[in-house]
């Protein structure tokens, strides 16, 4: 009889599902995880967003990293709307950093930002723990960071410790493996600048990875909306030059 992929052998424990989006963030989860000596399954979304350099650049680093499997699933998130990346709401401009809400902004309505996709975390990760009970993961990771998440709910580690209990209430595997799912956020505390540290310490080439919200029609970076302003401080403030292009 065939071996159920939720009850594989203890030489599955190392198996881990990473959400990739091609971001700086997340390409740097992806060699933490590898680091850590996890096989991993690599989740990207085309989600409706305004441009799919980033996807570009997660299938060149999912090679990169010996992924076992590397995912594209499509959602419409673009027919909901209610986004700047997902509509035609103009994305913020900024000309300097200063003009950014600062770290861990208010979680008040009025200070959560324009380029909030409404329920993106949530459904992420609902695809990646169906995908992780299916090979028979139970390490989930993910690129969340609550120093500069600039008031989005779903970044929050409340939001993640609810998830991961939601997970296990409510999978097969989480109430009959006899294992619990754990959702991962190594980054979760640091700031770009430590980020952008721990990602070259890792061997990052941070060339391949798009942080953007509004990219040009050749997938340069805008260098004003929010994404851009934090790398661009980030880097900086590492003593590192940025190797993103930039239109202006």
């Amino acid at each position: 009889m065939p071996t159920s992929p939720l009850n594989k052998p203890d030489t599955d424990l190392k198996k881990a599902v990473v959400l990739l989006s091609g971001g700086l963030d997340s390409t740097t989860v992806l060699a933490a995880a590898r680091a850590k000596g996890f096989r991993c399954y690599c989740l990207s979304f085309s989600y409706g967003q305004k441009q799919i350099v980033e996807l570009e650049k997660a299938a060149r680093n999912a090679e990169k990293y010996g992924a076992e499997k590397h995912l594209i699933l499509r959602l419409d998130l673009d027919k909901i709307g209610g986004s700047a990346l997902t509509s035609d709401l103009i994305v913020p401009k900024k000309e300097s950093l200063e003009e950014v809400p600062g770290e861990k902004a208010s979680e008040n309505a009025d200070s959560i930002p324009v380029t909030y996709v409404p329920g993106r975390n949530s459904i992420f990760l609902t695809h990646a723990m169906a995908w992780a009970e299916t090979v028979g993961a139970f390490d989930v990771f993910i690129g969340v960071n609550v120093m500069d998440y600039s008031g989005y709910p779903d970044c929050r580690p409340e939001f993640l410790a609810a998830f991961e209990n939601m997970a296990n209430l409510g999978t097969k595997a989480g109430v009959s493996s006899g294992r619990k799912f754990s959702i991962h956020a190594p980054l979760l505390h640091l700031s770009k600048k430590e980020i952008i540290n721990l990602g070259s310490s890792l061997g990052v080439d941070y060339a391949e990875t798009h942080s953007c919200y509004d990219p040009n029609s050749e997938g340069k970076a805008c260098g004003h909306c929010e994404a851009c302003l934090l790398r661009l401080k980030g880097f900086a403030d590492a003593g590192r030059k940025d190797p993103a292009v930039y239109h202006d």
